[in-house]
């Protein structure tokens, strides 16, 4: 077994990468880039090296880099983790030439799976059903327009290169085809290196479901079920779970053969993933091989009781596959959230900011698998995921309430993220049903609000939080002011019944709180139904909360902005204000603050680079109009025109970095 490697990656899988190696007593060193001097990974690692800038191109993305570092630091294998160089047959054979250990397949094997048109020739060969569409690289809009006449729209350009839905866009029309092109070469070739196109029918609803296999040098390979990973945004996944409601026992043996007779037949080791598409008639089709280690690894491990990274450094050693197909052994259900810097409230743009607060959460049967601490600096320079949550249960029900739980108390201060919004999924009806596809978010999800109204007993369980939390700090209060009052004369005791009036966004709650001070034990009516409620220790600002309503427990995430106290729970997002009866005869004649929103300005929805300017001063333009693109988190996105008008000023110029709300150009209306 190696005694020292080199992760060749950053961030959570880094540090996952780290954990395995600590447990079989292997040493490793980290590299970072400027931006990452004081990530977690970097002090995980028993070394670390400093690449360079922080732009991929100038740090983790070069080879020579990397091989250097893994050499002075007597290294004798190199792991790629995930993105970056893990899927670049280049780099593989480069490792393999300075006389080191690629952690992943042969280079023959990335180059072949790698290349989907190469990928989907053999899959055709190994007689896997694949999409239908044309095979051949095409980069003509003209020949393109002949292919889409011929296949029928909607259409998907897909690069050639690379994964993780990077530089796809569906064609609805042809009208489409130019820009959607456009953007698709220039994605894929800033993540990839390559901008080669292909093109296939776009299958509307149809599930994600993909087999994770592995493979050694000597023959043998075994795959380990199913993941289900059809919840996406942007082409990515944002829950998975293994195994799939979709897939029967039958299924899943026709899906594992195929899954292993491909990677026999391109002469595959180590860990990968091949992933299919599921229509609605129960019929598959090839989609890809991922030729690395996915994110989404957690949940078969939680399942399998097998270590991944274990497994891939095992064979990596020459060592063979310690376990059988006929001993694998799948017991119950998990189910994983990744949790990204990103607004979806704002189409799911990146995010970046500083984690002023941070507590992960914990249990039997939780995993966190986290890059981020208190204090770390979210930049624009790389992927937005932060962590990954995943949770374990007997069942599939069981495994959705635990990760729920999870997330109610998941606390992360100082830049937005998507925590709430993968809670919210996990509580949608349609979700709870397993009724999936990979347009789910655009279903049933609007502005990152579901579509239907929460149930109000959680609205109601949202009130009395902050409502307790309310009157407990007024008590905390009033005990403060004892020692200066008890010169003047006595305090009366705390009234055993308090009434308070809670406004939401749409709601109004009448509360009734029954307790004494030194109580734990509620009862509280909310309007007019009635809880049992046991509560903690109260701290004076209580950010994470919680309660034992009727004998169950549950968690609430708060934060408070003057009078307003604002709650999170079960991925539902209100703020509240809370009055006495006789404050409240006053505030509700009291207008609410509107937001006024000039509409001849455009301005920059997130941070990022601007890599295109697509106007110029006094052009007309229209309302939905891409006018600037901006570059962020690898992800390019177009900043449309809010009005129709004439570009009186043009502010940003190609190159430079703006943050959120800064002003892009301005408008002759």
């Amino acid at each position: 077994m190696f005694e020292k490697i080199l992760i060749a990656n950053r961030g959570e899988i880094a540090i996952r990468i780290i954990q395995s190696c600590k447990r079989m007593d292997i040493r490793t060193v980290a590299v970072y880039s400027e931006a990452d001097s004081r990530s977690l990974h970097v002090l995980e690692a028993d070394e670390a090296v400093l690449l360079g800038g922080a732009k991929s191109e100038e740090s983790y993305l070069v080879k020579e880099k990397i091989i250097d570092a893994a050499l002075k630091h007597n290294c004798q294998a190199i792991h790629p983790g995930y993105g970056f160089l893990s899927e670049n047959p280049e780099f593989a054979e480069m490792v393999s030439l300075a006389g080191l250990v690629f952690i992943g397949p042969p280079a023959s094997a990335i180059a072949t799976l790698g290349d989907k048109i190469a990928s989907k020739a053999m899959a055709i060969r190994t007689g896997l059903p694949i999409v239908p569409g044309h095979t051949g690289v095409l980069s003509d809009i003209e020949e393109i327009l002949a292919i889409a006449e011929q296949i029928g729209y909607p259409i998907l350009l897909k690069p050639v290169a690379g994964g993780g839905g990077k530089g796809m866009r569906i064609v609805t029309k042809k009208e489409e085809l130019g820009y959607a092109l456009e953007a698709c070469k220039g994605e894929t070739r800033k993540a990839f290196g390559d901008d080669k196109i292909f093109v296939e029918r776009y299958i509307a609803h149809p599930r994600h479901v993909e087999i994770q296999i592995i493979a050694d040098y000597y023959g043998n390979i075994i795959h380990l079920g199913e993941r289900e990973c059809s919840i996406q945004r942007r082409y990515q996944k944002i829950i998975e779970e293994t195994p799939s409601m979709a897939v029967d026992d039958s299924l899943r043996q026709k899906m594992g053969k195929m899954a292993c007779d491909l990677a026999r037949e391109a002469g595959y080791s180590s860990v990968g993933t091949v992933e299919f598409i599921l229509d609605t008639e129960q019929n598959f089709y090839f989609l890809e091989m991922n030729t690395r280690l996915q994110v989404e690894h957690p949940v078969t491990e939680m399942i399998t009781s097998l270590d991944l990274v274990e497994l891939q450094l095992l064979i990596a050693a020459g060592e063979p596959i310690p376990i059988r197909q006929e001993e694998v052994s799948m017991k119950g259900w998990a189910i994983e959230a990744r949790i990204c810097a990103e607004d979806p409230s704002r189409g799911f743009m990146p995010t970046t900011g500083m984690v002023t607060r941070y507590f992960a959460p914990r249990g039997k049967h939780i995993r966190v698998d986290s890059g981020i601490k208190a204090g770390s600096l979210v930049n624009i320079y790389y992927d937005p995921m932060l962590a990954k949550v995943a949770a374990w249960g007997e069942t599939r029900e069981d495994s959705r309430k635990l990760l729920v739980s999870a997330l109610n108390g998941y606390h992360i201060e100082g830049i937005i993220t998507n925590v709430h919004f993968t809670n919210a999924i996990l509580n949608h009806p349609a979700f709870i049903r397993g009724e999936l596809h990979t347009d789910f978010i655009e279903e049933h999800f609007e502005d990152g609000q579901m579509k239907i109204a929460p149930p109000q007993e959680r609205l109601h369980y949202m009130a009395l939080a902050v409502t307790l939390v309310y009157h407990n700090r007024q008590n905390l209060v009033r005990d403060s002011l004892k020692p200066m009052v008890a010169q003047v004369g006595g305090i009366p005791d705390s009234k055993t019944l308090n009434h308070y009036m809670v406004r939401g966004e749409n709601d109004i709650f009448e509360l009734r709180l029954e307790g004494v001070q030194t109580s734990r034990t509620w009862t509280i009516w909310v309007n007019k139904n009635q809880y049992q409620v046991i509560t903690p220790e109260f701290a004076f600002y209580q950010r994470r909360l919680k309660l034992k309503i009727n004998d169950e427990s549950h968690r609430f995430h708060l934060q408070y902005h003057g009078n307003f106290i604002w709650a999170a729970y079960c991925g539902i997002t209100r703020t509240f204000e809370i009055y006495s009866p006789r404050e409240w005869k006053l505030a509700k004649y009291m207008p609410r603050s509107k937001k006024m929103v000039l509409d001849n300005i455009l301005r920059s929805p997130m941070p990022g680079l601007v890599v295109d300017i697509k106007v110029k001063k006094g052009e007309r333009v229209y309302r939905g109009q891409e006018l600037i693109i901006i570059e962020a988190m690898k992800m390019e996105s177009g900043v449309a025109s809010p009005c129709d008008g004439e570009v009186q000023d043009v502010m940003a110029c190609i190159g430079q970095a703006v943050e959120t709300g800064d002003t892009l150009l301005t408008f002759r209306l």
